[in-house]
């Protein structure tokens, strides 16, 4: 199947440039917000690579009752909206009910369905309802070829402003691996294919209070994912990622960015180039 292109104000995927989707876990203040979108701009603008702003102003699904989950829907919503507006930049945000999609789309760019969420057929639809491009996180509990029915749901309401995200299968009963063939599997349903490094590092909460993870393969996890053809890269990124305030052993610190990214366009010239001449 043909893939389409996606495109989100200016930014296209499934095209020549692989988009950039990044920010802190969760919204942790307006300064610090604001201070991420300024820093990762910076890096992304030096080499001319898209940015989308992400942060979550609720996570819903943390391990622990005592966790922090973020500033709430409103004050959420005004921090993201600064940031597009200071920096002139594309905002992604999760939404976790039906009745926040509407809301939540007057601010942002890209609605996001949570990976435990991907199989709620009246979120996905009202996600899809609001004509904004839908980020759909595959279940980690699920097999890429699910993901058609999934596809489907969105495409019913005549919304075809899909990305899909790819973060990893549940291995056991504690960890998280990356199958690179499922980028490939869900391309075939004619959508971008992001791939979440990040949390694809993860280690679920078992016994502890938190989720852990192991950061250390996030590097050679992006470079598998372009070399095997993603549309785009998600990774949550932190300044200071022993202070952050959610999934503090996955999120990539800031002053290591800019070189992986520097190394993720090298391999993803390399896939580029390969295409051509086995075009």
């Amino acid at each position: 199947m043909a893939q389409n292109k996606v495109s989100c104000i200016d930014i296209v995927f499934g095209d020549q440039k692989i988009p950039f989707i990044g920010g802190p876990c969760v919204i942790e203040s307006r300064d610090h917000s604001l201070k991420m979108a300024e820093e990762i701009l910076k890096i992304t603008d030096k080499l001319d690579i898209p940015f989308i702003f992400k942060s979550s102003f609720d996570k819903a699904n943390r391990t622990s009752i005592d966790s922090f989950r973020g500033n709430g829907l409103d004050e959420g919503l005004k921090i993201l909206e600064e940031v597009k507006d200071t920096f002139n930049v594309s905002v992604l945000t999760d939404i976790h009910h039906p009745e926040q999609a509407k809301i939540v789309s007057s601010v942002v760019d890209i609605l996001q369905i949570p990976a435990f969420l991907c199989r709620q057929t009246d979120l996905l639809v009202a996600a899809a309802e609001t004509g904004k491009v839908v980020n759909i996180k595959k279940g980690q509990f699920l097999s890429p070829y699910k993901v058609k029915n999934i596809i489907d749901k969105v495409v019913a309401t005549g919304n075809k402003n899909i990305l899909v995200t790819e973060r990893g299968n549940s291995f056991g009963y504690d960890s998280l691996t990356s199958d690179m063939r499922s980028i490939q599997i869900m391309k075939e349903f004619g959508f971008p294919v992001i791939y979440d490094a990040t949390h694809s590092a993860q280690i679920p909460g078992n016994f502890e209070e938190t989720t852990t993870g192991n950061r250390q393969f996030i590097p050679g996890q992006i470079y598998s994912a372009v070399a095997t053809g993603c549309d785009g890269i998600f990774m949550e990124v932190h300044d200071n990622v022993d202070q952050a305030l959610s999934d503090a052993s996955t999120q990539w610190p800031l002053d290591k960015l800019e070189s992986v990214l520097v190394s993720m366009l090298a391999f993803r010239e390399t896939y580029l180039n390969h295409g051509k001449k086995n075009g």
